[in-house]
């Protein structure tokens, strides 16, 4: 049988605790419910958690002091909502590892479609009808699809987050290749992309300060301007 995915919801207010709760639970959902950090800590340890919904503002810690500190020990997807619908949320939530971000009032339905394209994802990573080699050479380092791991040149591994994988792992298969951005956001997420999303460039960002000798001279992942990024180091297997 089957276990229902667990979905840990963070938010201090609730009502719209329960909104989102009452929402998941009939779609066939689990839920946990906390208020916040140390209710989150808790029930992180004594549940298995598939998808985390953050919201920002939360008493004492705040949502992104608290996906920050997470991000240290997990890789669990994480949903950011906001009542801020400053850009800098935005991309600060991306940079220290979100898998999306939706503002408040949150529709419900979104969320939904947003929880399952993750889900899916994370379920099954490889793209349907192409064949993707398990390991991939480049400039040193080895990458291991299977097993998520990125190796440096020096044999250590490289943390990174399930996007900068999931979008690593996508250009390295096509290297040579010129890749657009609402390419790379498909690939992500498959979400609607938006013309002002800065979901790619901020995990590129990301990806050069990690695999690059000058992430400001970067020679692997080069921007072509006007059109968006391409890897230039051919994959090996």
């Amino acid at each position: 049988m089957v276990r229902p995915k667990q979905i840990l919801i963070v938010e201090d207010d609730p009502t719209s605790l329960e909104a989102v709760a009452s929402y998941y639970e009939v779609e066939g959902y689990r839920v946990v419910r906390a208020a916040n950090a140390e209710d989150m800590e808790r029930e992180l340890r004594r549940h298995v958690i598939d998808l985390v919904v953050l919201d920002i503002r939360l008493p004492g810690k705040d949502g992104l002091t608290i996906l920050r500190e997470l991000r240290m020990t997990s890789d669990v997807p994480v949903i950011v909502m906001s009542a801020r619908t400053e850009d800098v949320d935005h991309i600060v939530a991306l940079e220290i590892g979100a898998d999306d971000y939706l503002d408040k009032p949150v529709n419900l339905r979104e969320l939904l479609v947003r929880t399952k394209t993750i889900l899916r994802r994370i379920s099954n990573p490889g793209a349907p009808g192409r064949e993707v080699r398990d390991t991939q050479t480049f400039d040193g380092w080895v990458l291991e699809r299977s097993a998520r791991r990125l190796i440096a040149p020096g044999g250590e591994d490289v943390h990174l987050t399930r996007g900068e994988f999931e979008l690593l792992s996508y250009m390295a298969q096509r290297a040579g290749r010129v890749l657009q951005r609402d390419q790379l956001l498909d690939c992500l997420s498959g979400r609607e992309w938006q013309p002002y999303d800065r979901t790619v460039d901020v995990l590129i960002g990301r990806l050069r300060t990690k695999i690059e000798r000058d992430p400001k001279a970067p020679a692997l992942i080069v921007t072509v301007h006007g059109v968006g990024y391409v890897f230039m180091e051919p994959a090996h297997a």
